[in-house]
């Protein structure tokens, strides 16, 4: 049975398609106006945030796991350069304030890490959830925004390229 289902999702795939991670796609709709926690329990009001400038929402599946520190340094290391560009940063997950917090000053995150454990932001920006055992993670996703509207959505996000690909979105969209 096992069997037939991975030829079966090939198959699918193969006449399909399947994302790439770093692609994801151009788009244009309002950006999700929510709240959540930061690493340091202070509220951070997402709209107030976009107003700042071009912001990048990313997703990830758990603090301090191998590709979800690859993704999150890959923005650090590219952080001066992105600011440059006025670019905002919010990184999400289920995680705990604590978690979140550990997460960033273990890695000298330079951006707010949002703690999302009843998932009403994954909701939002309607990334989808993963089951881990009796744990929900949401899947590496990644979302620039400009103006209040979100203007590039990966649904694949890649891990060490993150920046690269934010990087490559902002100058098509100048």
């Amino acid at each position: 049975m096992k069997t037939r289902l991975l030829m079966l999702t090939a198959i699918l795939s193969t006449f399909l398609g399947t994302a790439k991670a770093g692609e994801g796609e151009k788009v244009s709709y309002d950006a999700p106006a929510i709240s959540g926690v930061n690493q340091d329990g202070a509220t951070v009001n997402f709209a107030d945030v976009y107003k700042k400038g071009p912001t990048v929402v990313f997703f990830y599946p758990k603090a301090d796991t191998p590709g979800c520190t690859k993704q999150a340094c890959s923005l650090r290391d590219a952080f001066a350069d992105l600011s440059k560009d006025g670019v905002q940063v919010l990184g999400v997950s289920f995680d705990k304030p604590d978690a979140q917090k550990a997460f960033k000053d273990k890695f000298t995150l330079p951006y707010d890490l949002i703690a999302d454990p009843e998932g009403k932001i994954v909701a939002a920006f309607k990334v989808e959830k993963m089951a881990k055992g009796l744990l929900s993670l949401a899947k590496r996703s990644c979302f620039l925004i400009k103006d209040g509207k979100v203007i590039w959505q990966d649904y694949a996000a890649s891990t060490d390229k993150q920046a690269e690909d934010i990087k490559r979105v902002l100058a098509s969209s100048k």
